[in-house]
């Protein structure tokens, strides 16, 4: 199911613009299952177009009777009367306009705020599967670009739709009931206006779904970058990064011009015909005149109807491209909420009572490719309060080992328990509030301290992150900033140092109070003086708490109680530390190995 899914968003805007399917039509029925809570308004707004759009289509009625009746007869009182006639229809069509206007922009507006939330909802529910395998931009694109394309459809461009169509047929009625003759001519030209349409129209969604996908790379590009600045800065790869940019949105531009090419096709061609058609409707209806047919007021009230007509067709060639571009941003939203998360809660899902904290790894697999196996047969068992080191070279499986802890992948075989409870029959909120996690490069918000600190319980008290700060060695050093806990971090934390962020992440898992702990080496990039201060916070963290530490550094561990030595996937080695440097294995290995490398160190730098 998952690599099925591999790359959905950019296939499913890649495929060729057809017309409208099951697919699409399911698709156009889902948005409009948006617009249903708010039919009231949407009722009410529809009434109001209809009655302002119908006193619009009286004025040529109104012109006509003012051309017989008033120039023909000189009639200064009827002039009178149907001047203020018109003051009357201008006033009361202004009325239902705003109403018209502002409802059917309330339920746009609301319709995408609503689906805005709900993607933003079904992207947390997510596993890190999903995120693992696309880029950060292009799902940012997803949420902007795409949502802004349908806003536009069901906002703006709803609201013109349904203007335009009411002065087509209303107009097309009062044409045929002034002279069906002549309105019989002019709308023999209607089907090649149409194919016309049609033809351009998927051209442009092609063009418009092209354009999406390259800000879409753009966009993915742009974060990484703004993520990776300080990499960037180090090798000086500024005009480099300049460049690539550049190409992207080159690129961008090169797709937005073929579609404004299109789009700058489209419109004058469906105008000339409009106007050809004014044209014609000029010459037969003089003719009318000169026959008797029509009345001289009738040929001016029927020349302003053919243009309340060519008005609407020339707009629906636009509003077809606009349409056609929303089809595709339609289709890429759904496709991103129809994509299932792979780690969730079973139906017969029950919380996880307060633990102990006695975690058991019994004969677990785990591939994050079917052919790429990462873990193999790990049996494993840590008690409560128990420290365990997880060891071995680089890509031996370490991480993905406690990641399985908290659920944020699935077992491909065994199973992991904690106090003897199958972690896949227990919902993840009550299983992942009872695990705490301190990373290696710890993840601030762009808030106060205090807030991130908060984040560990969100009912916390000051005097709660207070005391989760004075744990963690935090106190003293917040304490000296200008604005104290109030002091915003920055993006990403850029504010503080590494020993400052990471002893903030302490503060927040300690206010958290979990009873299983997770640590990945979290002093390893630290300076002599944070290092100390952190490791005594760690150590405060650590007590009475079954703690997994992914030790880089073998010299943090040695007071473990028990050393996890893995290679390959595999559990090669297991015991304490000393147990585990009498023997002749890896450990051993790896052990004399840092050893020796901190010896060299200490020579080259005295």
């Amino acid at each position: 199911m998952y690599r099925s899914r591999r790359h959905s968003f950019l296939d499913a805007a890649n495929q060729e613009p057809v017309p409208l399917t099951r697919d699409r039509l399911t698709g156009l029925r889902r948005v409009l299952g948006y617009v249903r809570p708010y039919t009231g308004r949407l009722v009410l707004a529809a009434i109001s177009l209809v009655f302002g759009t119908v006193l619009g289509l009286a004025l040529p009625l109104v012109i006509r009777s003012v051309v017989d009746g008033v120039f023909v007869a000189r009639d200064l009182t009827l002039l009178n009367r149907l001047a203020l006639l018109l003051l009357v229809i201008f006033l009361v069509q202004a009325v239902f306009s705003f109403i018209n206007r502002y409802y059917l922009a309330y339920v746009g507006e609301r319709v995408v705020a609503d689906l805005r939330q709900q993607l933003y909802r079904h992207l947390l529910r997510l596993s890190l599967r999903f995120f693992a395998d696309r880029r950060v931009g292009e799902i940012v694109s997803r949420l902007t670009n795409d949502v802004t394309a349908l806003q536009s459809a069901v906002t703006e461009n709803l609201v013109s739709l349904l203007r335009q169509s009411l002065n087509l047929v209303g107009g097309v009625f009062f044409l045929f009931w002034l002279d069906w003759r002549l309105t019989s001519l002019i709308l023999l030209g209607i089907p090649l206006v149409t194919l016309t349409m049609v033809f351009l129209g998927r051209k442009i969604r092609r063009a418009a779904t092209a354009v999406q996908d390259r800000l879409a790379e753009a966009s993915a590009m742009l974060e990484e970058t703004t993520a990776g600045i300080r990499i960037v800065k180090s090798f000086a790869r500024e005009p480099y990064e300049a460049d690539r940019f550049n190409q992207k949105i080159e690129a961008t531009f090169q797709a937005a011009m073929h579609r404004a090419k299109i789009s700058a096709t489209l419109a004058p061609i469906i105008g000339f015909m409009a106007f050809m058609s004014l044209t014609v409707t000029l010459w037969f209806g003089g003719y009318e005149v000169i026959q008797g047919h029509l009345s001289p007021g009738g040929l001016v009230a029927y020349l302003i109807y053919t243009m309340l007509v060519a008005g609407p067709i020339a707009t629906f060639s636009g509003l077809y491209g606009q349409f056609q571009a929303a089809l595709g941003a339609t289709e890429r939203i759904f496709d991103l909420l129809d994509t299932p998360p792979d780690i969730a809660d079973p139906p017969d899902a029950r919380p996880l009572p307060p633990i102990v904290g006695e975690v058991r790894f019994e004969q677990v697999s785990f591939e994050y490719e079917t052919t790429l196996p990462v873990l193999r047969d790990i049996t494993l068992t840590a008690h409560p309060g128990q420290v365990v080191a997880l060891v071995g070279p680089s890509g031996a499986g370490k991480t993905t080992l406690v990641n399985l802890i908290p659920r944020f992948y699935d077992v491909s075989a065994g199973r992991i328990t904690i106090d003897g409870v199958d972690i896949r029959q227990v919902t993840l909120s009550s299983l992942r509030e009872q695990i705490g996690i301190v990373p290696q490069e710890p993840v601030l918000f762009s808030d106060t301290i205090a807030e991130n600190i908060r984040y560990g319980r969100l009912d916390a008290s000051p005097a709660d992150i207070e005391a989760a700060a004075r744990a963690a060695n935090a106190h003293e050093f917040i304490v000296r900033l200008p604005q104290g806990y109030a002091t915003p971090v920055g993006e990403r934390g850029i504010k503080l140092s590494g020993g400052q962020r990471q002893r903030v992440a302490i503060a927040r898992a300690i206010l958290k109070n979990p009873r299983i702990l997770i640590l990945d080496e979290a002093t390893s990039s630290l300076d002599s003086e944070s290092e100390a201060l952190v490791q005594e916070a760690l150590e405060r963290l650590m007590r009475q708490r079954t703690t997994f530490v992914i030790a880089h550094r073998l010299s943090t561990i040695t007071n473990a109680d028990w050393i996890v030595v893995l290679d390959s996937g595999r559990i090669v080695e297991q015991g304490t530390h000393t147990d585990l440097l009498a023997r002749d294995g890896l450990y051993r290995r790896l052990h004399e190995m840092q050893f020796q490398f901190g010896l060299e160190v200490g020579r080259l730098v005295h």
